[in-house]
């Protein structure tokens, strides 16, 4: 079992979380994902984040970090995010090298641990990598992962951050890319009764739902937007964004979008 890293927080009643995904960092300065410079925009959330949110208390950054797994992709996303002042934890996508980015991003303030305590918050990321496709899958592994540490969360509210979309969304063309066995997933969340909220990434796009009493949210990217209800790719006019989450004792959510 992992040892959870605890998440001092600035005020224990009401956990303050960001919530950036699919920031898509190339290797080469200037690189650009459908006309979108991806570390120009990356560099305006920041900005913004810092700005705009309270002492967040922790960020998460829910996959598709860079765009093609190289080092210098890597090294250019640490030393944005290093500007955020507060601890990250990156958590990996199908852009994504798991092994590369665990070598490249323990630096600093960048963090891929998995096991997180933040007041009476348990917070878990999953690693729902499929070598070879654009769609996600938990492996057994993975599965006894979340299984073990739900258990010894057993008396606290969990979030889940993972990168694929684990139910439908309203877009055909990321419906083929998103979880192929959310259903493992969630007979193990239904087993154990204490996740409040599952967030992810991927779709770039806001997606809200809810299952029995779990919230199912995505989030905006920090570059491209893809429009939703769509049946094939269409960039979306929307500014890029980034989620604050606010935690509270109770097991209460408050999740609010914030664009750039």
């Amino acid at each position: 079992m992992m040892s959870a890293i605890e998440i001092k927080a600035h005020n224990p009643d009401c956990i303050r979380l960001v919530q950036i995904t699919d920031t898509h960092i190339f290797k080469r300065k200037a690189e650009c994902f459908d006309g979108v410079d991806t570390a120009a925009s990356l560099d305006q959330v920041i900005e913004h984040i810092r700005r705009e949110v309270d002492m967040p208390d922790f960020v998460m950054v829910t996959g598709d970090l860079v765009h093609d797994p190289v080092p210098e992709a890597y090294e250019r996303l640490r030393q944005q995010l290093s500007g955020l002042g507060a601890p990250v934890f990156c958590l990996p996508g199908n852009h994504d090298d798991p092994v590369l980015m665990h070598q490249m991003l323990n630096q600093d303030n960048i963090h891929t641990t998995r096991v997180l305590e933040a007041g009476r918050w348990g917070i878990l990321l999953l690693d729902t990598c499929l070598t070879g496709t654009h769609s996600g899958r938990l492996q057994v592994e993975e599965l006894n992962f979340l299984d073990q540490h739900l258990a010894e969360f057993n008396d606290r509210p969990v979030l889940i951050g993972l990168h694929h979309s684990p139910v439908s969304v309203t877009s055909p063309w990321l419906n083929a890319m998103m979880l192929e066995n959310p259903e493992d997933m969630f007979s193990i969340l239904d087993r154990h009764g204490n996740v409040r909220a599952l967030i992810w990434g991927h779709i770039h796009q806001v997606f809200r739902a809810k299952r029995l009493d779990v919230i199912l949210a995505a989030g905006p990217s920090s570059c491209v937007q893809f429009k939703p209800e769509s049946e094939k790719y269409i960039k979306d006019d929307l500014n890029p964004g980034y989620s604050v989450l606010e935690l509270y004792q109770d097991g209460s959510i408050d999740i609010r979008i914030q664009r750039i």
